[in-house]
Order: C-alpha cells, then sequence, then structure tokens
C-alpha cells in the first residue's frame, strides 16, 4: 500500500497534468499584435446587420419552413450595388436545436449567396435584446408601428428557469463554431449581442463567460468578440473588453460622441476596432456624420438594418405609430422592397465611399 504522502503528491500531479490539458484545450485570448496583424490584412469594410425583409426575426430567417434563399439573394444584392462587402446576421439555437444538419446547410446556403456578392459575414450566437420567450414553428406576424415587435432574446429568460439548457447551449455553439472554424467567408464570430440588456444586468456574465470559454476551446481561426454597449455595466463591459481578440461596439449617438468614444476605446485597449451597430436617425447617427470618420480611422463600419420589412426597423425604439403608417423619417433600414433607396443621397455617399462609384 503506498504511502499517504505518495497518493498525495500523485494526485496534485494528476491536477496538474488535467489543469495543464484544460489550458491547451482553450486557447489564448488574442494579443495587440495578432489582433493588429489580422486587421492589416482585412480591408475596410461597410456593411448592415442583415436579416431578409420578410423575416420578423431570427427564427423565421433560420427555419427550414421560411428560410428564403431568393429574398435573401434579392436584398444582399441590394446591399452590393452599393458596394457593401460585410453584414452582421444573427443566428438562433432553437433553429438548431429542432433541425442540427438543416440548421448548419442553410447556414451553407447563406455564405454561399453572400460569397457570390464577395460580401463577408458576422455571425451573432446569442442575445439579450427584446422578446424574452420563444418557440419554433410559425412567428407572429409584426405589431403595426412598433420596432422589432417579433424580434427574439437567446437563449432569453429560458436559461434562468431551465439551468440545464445551458448544455444544449454548449453543444450548440460548439457545432456551429466546429463547422465553420476555418470559413474564410466569415469575418468574425459575434459570440453574445448586449449582454445585460433588458434588465439582465451581471446576470448574463456566466453565459458572457462560458461562451467565450467555449469559442476558445473550438479556437476557430476568425476572431471572437462581444460588442461594448454600454458603459454603465462595468464589469460586463470590463470582460468583453479583455476576453474579445478584436474590439466590437456599438454607438447610436451623433458624431462628437461617437467618435470620443471610439477614439478612447482605440487608445486603452491598442485593438482594432469594428463598429457592429450605428444609424439611428432621429438620434443624430447618420451615415453622413458616422461613415467618413468610421473610414479615416479604418474602423468597419456595420450599420443597423437593409432593406425595411417585417421587422419594423424604420420606426423608432421609442416612438410607436400605431395606425402603422410610415415614419417621416426613418430610424433604421436603406432600402424598400422594390430597391428604391429611402434617401438616394444616402446610398450614394455609400457607394462613393466604398468605391462602388
Amino acid at each position: 500500500m503506498k504511502h499517504p504522502l505518495v497518493k498525495s503528491v500523485v494526485l496534485l500531479m494528476l491536477l496538474g497534468i488535467c489543469l495543464q490539458t484544460r489550458a491547451q484545450q482553450e486557447r489564448a485570448v488574442w494579443s495587440k499584435e495578432k489582433a493588429n496583424e489580422w486587421y492589416q490584412k482585412i480591408p475596410w469594410m461597410a456593411g448592415a446587420n442583415f436579416y431578409p425583409a420578410n423575416a420578423i426575426n431570427q427564427l423565421e430567417m433560420w427555419q427550414k419552413e421560411t428560410f428564403d434563399p431568393k429574398t435573401i439573394d434579392r436584398d444582399l444584392g441590394y446591399a452590393a450595388g452599393i458596394g457593401m462587402t460585410v453584414m452582421r446576421v444573427y443566428l438562433h439555437h432553437v433553429a438548431w436545436e429542432t433541425d442540427k444538419e438543416g440548421f448548419i446547410d442553410r447556414m451553407k446556403q447563406y455564405l454561399s449567396i453572400a460569397d457570390k456578392y464577395k460580401i463577408k459575414t458576422v455571425f451573432v450566437i446569442f442575445d439579450d435584446c427584446w422578446n424574452d420567450t420563444y418557440k419554433s414553428g410559425r412567428q407572429p406576424a409584426p405589431k403595426p408601428g412598433i420596432h422589432n415587435s417579433g424580434w427574439l432574446q437567446d437563449p432569453g429568460k429560458a436559461l434562468h428557469t431551465t439551468p440545464a439548457l445551458i448544455s444544449t447551449l454548449e453543444a450548440y455553439v460548439k457545432a456551429v463554431l466546429t463547422a465553420f472554424k476555418n470559413d474564410k467567408r466569415i469575418l468574425l464570430w459575434d459570440v453574445y449581442n448586449e449582454p445585460g440588456n433588458s434588465g439582465y444586468g451581471n446576470k448574463s456574465m456566466p453565459l458572457l463567460q462560458k461562451v467565450f470559454s467555449w469559442g476558445r476551446t473550438v479556437n476557430p481561426s476568425q476572431p471572437l468578440s462581444a460588442g461594448v454597449w454600454n458603459f454603465r455595466l462595468k464589469e460586463l463591459t470590463q470582460y468583453q473588453l479583455e476576453n474579445s481578440d478584436v474590439i466590437t461596439y456599438h454607438d447610436y449617438t451623433s458624431n462628437e460622441s461617437h467618435f470620443r468614444v471610439a477614439d478612447s476605446l482605440a487608445r486603452v485597449t491598442g485593438k482594432p476596432l469594428i463598429c457592429t451597430e450605428y444609424m439611428a436617425r432621429t438620434r443624430g447617427s447618420y451615415f453622413k456624420n458616422i461613415l467618413p470618420g468610421l473610414k479615416e480611422r479604418k474602423i468597419i463600419a456595420i450599420n443597423w438594418g437593409l432593406v425595411a420589412g417585417k421587422s419594423n426597423t424604420i420606426y423608432a425604439w421609442d416612438t410607436p405609430i400605431k395606425d402603422g403608417s410610415e415614419p417621416k423619417i426613418w430610424f433604421h433600414d436603406i432600402f424598400r422592397q422594390n430597391g428604391t433607396p429611402y434617401d438616394p443621397a444616402e446610398t450614394a455617399l455609400i457607394s462613393t465611399l466604398t468605391g462602388k462609384r
């Protein structure tokens, strides 16, 4: 029989091996040098947050019954027509859970359409915004005049009422990242949109930590990031900045405020920036006062909204129009569904800055 001291030493050695193996499996956050080396190899891009005009939410976009390559192709064609070369696209774990192989196949179909137009993709994994419950199948009709009336959180309150869901989420994240970990059509993975929104606050921290850990375990060739959006959420913001390979952020304010934030983030982190949400006309965030400054700083620019549709994002967050009539000033979006621009001066500016004209 071995001496207790020998047994203790053996156990400690085994523990050390386990910890070392785990550390080897989960790669480190990119250094400033690696992040900037990656960024120097890609051109400046402008693009939009994307969902086809006939989808009210992520499930309607990705479920088999309502996935619509024809409309996706049409809407991405409008974007390509003004020189846009990047789209930010939300996923949802329920679409994967109900049809795992089909979901991955539809992601491949989307990427093929986008690639035809030379458009890179930023996929978003989790989201704390808007409706906190959801179910697969037929999705609700839009509520007249209400911004994003059918948009879905993921995983929403189910994570807090059904803790066992975490194992499904882990399997989902790892399956998706593994399937596309070396796909050059994907620019980066946005692992969690606006963690802490909808009143969750630090309740979102455990999932934020887990999704970064799962991502670093898979170790895709593309960077991982979670965009900072509310500096009052200090712990979440700090964690996002420290764990993002490149820095992504949201800012819907006017140019002075926007660039004060952007310049500060660049100075403090030393990493390249990608603006993954901006442009809210009635809040002073326009293409004309934001996009030129983003290009000047080589900050990839992704505005909210492309083609006006079931998401109702031509209406402002806090200004519903109950009869569903068109607002005098669109909040988001660029095109009508027939391809006519809301403001031809805007599309002309975008085309000029992207080199399309």
